[in-house]
C-alpha cells in the first residue's frame, strides 16, 4: 500500500506579513503652539483606526472628566505635555501607522520656537512634511520657520492643514488669502510640491475624510496626499559611490584585510573599480555582509569591502565611484545651532565628517538668516541655539566635502566643542537658501 499523500503547507500572510509589504512614507509634522498640531495627529491616529481600544477609552474618560464635549483627540499624543511645562528639553517623538495602502513614520516635533533644533532632527528624515496654521492667524514667523528649514533639508513635497478653519466659519476668502500666502513663499524657497488644505481636526473636515462643510473645496484630505504622494526610493541610490571607512578588520592568521562600514550613497558590485585619495584606484574583489558574502550592496547597507591592492587605508577615509569630491582644507556652509553656547568667527573647534573627525576652527560667520528674508545680520560676531547661519570652515586635514543633497546622504557634518565634546551645530556643506 502507497504511503499516503500529504498536501505541502499554505502559507496564510500574516499581518506582519502585509505591513512589511508595503511602502513606508516617512513624514513630520510642524506648527506653532496652539495650532492644533497635538489633536491633528490625534485625529490622524483615531480615524485611521491606530489607537488601541483601552488607549482610546482611557482618552474618553479623560475627556469627559474635564468636562470636554467630545474626545480629547490630542491627549493621544500629548503624553510629553508634563516635561514641557517642567522645562525640559523636548525631543522628536515618533509615532506609527499604517492604512490600506502604507504605513507611516511620523515624527512629531515640538511647536515653541526655541525647539527649532528639534524641527530639524525630525524633518531630515522625512519625505513630506505636514505644517499646521491656525486659519484666524494665518502664516506666522514660525510657518515661515519650518518652511524654511523643509527648504534647506531639501523636502520637496509640504502640506499646509490650514487648521480650525471651523473658528472663522469655514470662510473660503480666508482659507484663500492663506494659501495666496504660502505659495508665494514655497514658492520663492524652492518648494516644488506645495499643497493647502483647509481642515479642522476637532471636528474631522479633511483630516482623513473629505468635510462636508467647505463645498468650494473639492480637492484631496490630508491622508490622501499622504497615501498617494511618490514615495521616492531616495536620491542616495542615484549618487556615485560614497563609502566612509568605520573600520578596518584584520586578520592575520588568513591574511584578511576588510574595510567597514555603511554605503552613504550609490552602489557598489564586486568587480567595480573605486577611488581612493591621491586619485588612487583598486578593484572591489569581495563584499561581506552579517549573511555572508553577497555580489551587491547599495546605499543604506553595512558591509565590508575587500579590495585587490594593499593599500594603507585608515577610519575616516574614504572609497568612492569615479567622481571623487575634492579633498579642501576650506569650505562654506549653512549651519543650524543646536547649543545655548555662542560660537564665534575663529572658534576652534572639532569637524565630525563621514567617519572623519579632526581639528578645525569656524573662520568666519558671514550672515544669520531672518526667516522673513528682510533683515538678514549681516558680518555677525557670534551664531547660537536655533540659528540659521552661513559659515566659513577651516580644518586641519584635507576633507573630500561635497554639496549637500539628498537628505543628507553627503555634504552634512558636526561642528563640536574641542573641550566638552558637546555637539554646537549641524551643517550642509554648501547650502544656501539666499
Amino acid at each position: 500500500m502507497s504511503a499516503p499523500t500529504l498536501n505541502a503547507p499554505t502559507h496564510n500572510p500574516t499581518a506582519t506579513d502585509v505591513i512589511a509589504d508595503r511602502e513606508t512614507l516617512r513624514l513630520c509634522t510642524a506648527g506653532s503652539v496652539d495650532d492644533g498640531k497635538s489633536t491633528f495627529v490625534g485625529r490622524l491616529l483615531h480615524d485611521t483606526k491606530s489607537v488601541l481600544a483601552d488607549q482610546l477609552a482611557s482618552v474618553e474618560q479623560t475627556s469627559a472628566d474635564r468636562g470636554f464635549d467630545g474626545v480629547d483627540l490630542s491627549l493621544l499624543v500629548d503624553g510629553l505635555r508634563a516635561e514641557r511645562e517642567q522645562g525640559i528639553t523636548i525631543d522628536v517623538a515618533y509615532r506609527y501607522f499604517a492604512t490600506d495602502k502604507r504605513t507611516f513614520i511620523l515624527a512629531d516635533t515640538p511647536g515653541h520656537v526655541q525647539y527649532t533644533r528639534n524641527t530639524v532632527t525630525g524633518m531630515s528624515t522625512s519625505q513630506v512634511v505636514v505644517l499646521l496654521v491656525d486659519a484666524r492667524h494665518g502664516v506666522v514667523e514660525q510657518t515661515v520657520r519650518h518652511l524654511t528649514v523643509a527648504a534647506l533639508l531639501g523636502v520637496k513635497t509640504v502640506i499646509l492643514a490650514v487648521n480650525k478653519i471651523d473658528l472663522v466659519d469655514y470662510s473660503e476668502d480666508v482659507f484663500r488669502a492663506i494659501e495666496a500666502d504660502f505659495t508665494a513663499k514655497a514658492a520663492e524657497l524652492g518648494v516644488d510640491d506645495a499643497h493647502v488644505i483647509p481642515i479642522s481636526a476637532l471636528r474631522g473636515d479633511n483630516v482623513v475624510e473629505p468635510s462636508t462643510n467647505m463645498p468650494w473645496y473639492p480637492g484631496p484630505t490630508v491622508l490622501e496626499i499622504l497615501e498617494n504622494v511618490t514615495v521616492h526610493r531616495g536620491r542616495a541610490h542615484d549618487l556615485d559611490l560614497r563609502f566612509p571607512i568605520q573600520w578596518v578588520i584584520r586578520e592575520h592568521a588568513s591574511d584578511y584585510r576588510g574595510y567597514a562600514g555603511r554605503i552613504e550613497a550609490g552602489q557598489v558590485s564586486v568587480g567595480d573599480e573605486v577611488t581612493l585619495d591621491y586619485g588612487r584606484t583598486t578593484t572591489v574583489t569581495g563584499i561581506d555582509s552579517a549573511d555572508g558574502p553577497v555580489r551587491q550592496a547599495v546605499a543604506g547597507d553595512s558591509v565590508t569591502l575587500l579590495l585587490a591592492d594593499d593599500i594603507d587605508l585608515v577610519r575616516g577615509d574614504l572609497i568612492s565611484g569615479p567622481s571623487r569630491p575634492e579633498s579642501v582644507r576650506r569650505f562654506h556652509a549653512t549651519v543650524v545651532g543646536l547649543t545655548e553656547r555662542a560660537v564665534k568667527a575663529g572658534a576652534p573647534v572639532k569637524v565630525r565628517y563621514g567617519t572623519s573627525l579632526v581639528r578645525g576652527r569656524v573662520t568666519a560667520v558671514d550672515r544669520i538668516l531672518d526667516i522673513d528674508g528682510v533683515s538678514d545680520t549681516e558680518a555677525p560676531e557670534t551664531f547660537g541655539l536655533n540659528d540659521i547661519a552661513h559659515i566659513s570652515v577651516e580644518v586641519a586635514a584635507e576633507l573630500p566635502v561635497e554639496d549637500y543633497a539628498a537628505r543628507g546622504a553627503v555634504g552634512n557634518f558636526l561642528l563640536i566643542d574641542q573641550s566638552a565634546g558637546t555637539t554646537l551645530a549641524a551643517g550642509l556643506v554648501g547650502h544656501r537658501l539666499r
